[in-house]
């Protein structure tokens, strides 16, 4: 069984709330507040509130009181409100919806108004959130695919490269752990956890380039000659034409269609630092046969 829309009316007047109650009948289920700071505190302790139905003015903490410390603790983008105005009251209803409210009922009420008022709302704010988890749910989708291609892609790498898949890893522990110093030190590239997570995982492919290195050279246990030396120098250029042919897919984990999205300047400035995370453990940690002499 489905459970009914749960309404908070806030009024000061027994009167109105019970009115209210009376024209919007037995389909929702209703919580009462006498005045702002009990309809605070009831959000405040609630997480299943639909609706708020809310006076403008009552005595000590009145509507709009209430709209500031909705609108501060974000509580508006959950409950929609409609506010109760007297007839003559466009100035202050101007005022609400600068605020954030949804729609607004006058007194004296007209029972189709507010049925029909209460009843819009709701499926707006229903639809709304429908469209939200649906927009999320692909969003973590395409991330955890993105993800996923990445870790093939770098297991590969290192199943050619003999290394142990820990290197993998390490590179981005390590990777994770310069970029959070990073933002300690600095302000200037104003990454936030989401991109320091994002250059992390990227960093998995920092030796893609390494698949087209033939198997004999890459693995060879003795030292390199001069040409196969510059044979695995090439393993750079080659991973980063990959990287730009994977295009979109890399892109878009990066977080934006074309380019690296709003953050951008911030997430391409981090990934600068990327490199010095190979480059410490490939050295100190796990020493790879091509690179021994």
């Amino acid at each position: 069984m489905n459970e009914k829309p749960k309404i908070l009316i806030t009024d000061d007047s027994e009167i109105n709330r019970a009115l209210l109650k009376e024209i919007l009948g037995d389909g929702y289920d209703y919580l009462e507040a006498e005045d702002g700071a009990a309809a605070v505190e009831q959000m405040r302790q609630r997480t299943d509130i639909s609706l708020l139905l809310l006076d403008l003015m009552m005595p000590g903490m009145d509507g709009f009181d209430v709209l500031r410390v909705m609108k501060y603790h974000a509580w508006l983008d959950e409950i929609p409100v409609i506010v109760i105005s007297a007839t003559e009251d466009t100035a202050n209803i101007e005022r609400a919806y600068d605020l954030g409210v949804t729609d607004y009922i006058r007194r004296p009420f007209e029972r189709i108004m507010v049925l029909r008022r209460v009843k819009n709302v709701l499926m707006l704010y229903a639809k709304q959130k429908r469209l939200t988890r649906l927009v999320t749910d692909q969003v973590y989708e395409k991330e955890h695919n993105s993800v996923l291609m990445i870790s093939i892609l770098s297991h590969v790498v290192e199943f050619r490269n003999s290394e142990s898949g820990l290197h993998v890893l390490h590179i981005r522990t390590l990777t994770d752990l310069l970029l959070h110093r990073l933002v300690q030190k600095t302000d200037r590239y104003q990454l936030d956890e989401s991109d320091i997570a994002r250059i992390s995982t990227a960093s998995a492919l920092h030796d893609i380039g390494k698949i087209v290195i033939p198997e004999e050279i890459l693995n060879k246990p003795g030292r390199l000659t001069a040409e196969e030396f510059a044979i695995i120098k090439n393993h750079t250029v080659a991973g980063a034409q990959m990287l730009q042919d994977l295009g979109q897919a890399i892109v878009q984990l990066a977080g934006g269609g074309t380019g690296f999205g709003a953050g951008g300047a911030a997430f391409a400035g981090g990934a600068r630092y990327l490199p010095l995370a190979p480059r410490a453990l490939g050295r100190q940690w796990l020493p790879r046969p091509a690179e021994r002499g």
